[in-house]
């Protein structure tokens, strides 16, 4: 599911800035960036991610930034600035190349030296670092919590569709047996065997194929599944896997009912159940 979190905090004079992001994927692919100075901290930012999120690309960005106070003075060093100039033109001097320095290299040279912040330890930041991960996961669970909440309309929508194609398939495949004698009995006339309906030879071939085409098993089964469904949906917790594993076998009910059923109607019905499972899995892939 997608999802974005966003939280800043107060690092001395400084701000951190968190951000958390996700994309759809069917397994959890956590991506980190931390300073260099607190990467002993990432085993404890990954555990908190794991504990809002099970599946998706999740990137977590930790930036640390200045003062925008347009009052401050420059945090640069004048003889840091100065020493680096020194060392330009010592280099250019010993290679034979003319060195001519202006103001935007001057400026660039402060910028640079203005930007290498000396971070507090890890260990003086660890508990701003996951304090402000933690407001930025519970931003981020709550724009995926509204995500989940459209698509649990879009599921009972589908689960409804779901249920009329199986009634009607339930309505339908009494009336086989019947359609199938009918044809039979057509197929004999014309081929000149003339047979009555209370053949002994008809009843069996009926009764093989009414026994042959029998779905009410299948029937019966798509339907728990459908009821498990449902409820996982309205459930709490994790709901992915399990949703997978119970569309597997929805499927499944919905190929042998196509199969045994060998009526125009029912294989109609049966497309259409085919179809509202494939949007739903597309879907499911992309929730926990």
């Amino acid at each position: 599911m997608t999802g974005y979190g966003r939280a800043a905090a107060p690092l001395g004079t400084d701000t951190l800035t968190v951000v958390v992001s996700s994309v759809n994927r069917k397994t959890l692919d956590l991506g980190v960036k931390l300073p260099t100075e607190w990467e002993d901290l990432e085993s404890a930012v990954t555990e908190l991610v794991r504990q809002h999120a099970t599946r998706g690309r999740i990137e977590v960005t930790f930036e640390v930034s200045g003062s925008t106070d347009s009052g401050a003075e420059p945090d640069w060093d004048d003889g840091a600035v100065a020493a680096v100039l020194d060392r330009l033109q010592a280099l250019a001097r010993s290679r034979g190349v003319a060195f001519q320095a202006d103001a935007r290299l001057l400026w660039e040279i402060a910028s640079a030296q203005r930007n290498e912040q000396q971070l507090p330890s890890s260990d003086d930041a660890r508990e701003t670092v996951l304090a402000a991960l933690g407001e930025a996961l519970r931003a981020f669970a709550a724009m995926r919590a509204r995500e989940g909440e459209a698509l649990l309309v879009d599921f009972l929508a589908r689960i409804m569709t779901l249920r009329r194609h199986v009634d009607g398939i339930a309505n339908r495949a009494p009336l086989v047996p019947a359609a199938y004698r009918e044809l039979l009995m057509k197929r004999l006339r014309e081929a000149g065997l003339e047979l009555r309906l209370d053949d002994e030879r008809v009843l069996r071939e009926v009764a093989i194929f009414a026994d042959r085409c029998d779905i009410s098993e299948e029937l019966t089964r798509f339907r728990s599944h459908l009821e498990q469904f449902e409820a996982l949906l309205r459930g709490e917790g994790e709901i992915g896997r399990k949703a997978e594993f119970i569309l597997q076998e929805m499927g499944r009910e919905t190929n042998t009912m196509g199969s045994k059923a060998n009526d125009l109607g029912i294989a109609r019905h049966v497309i259409e159940m085919k179809n509202e499972l494939e949007r739903i899995r597309e879907q499911v892939a992309n929730v926990e």
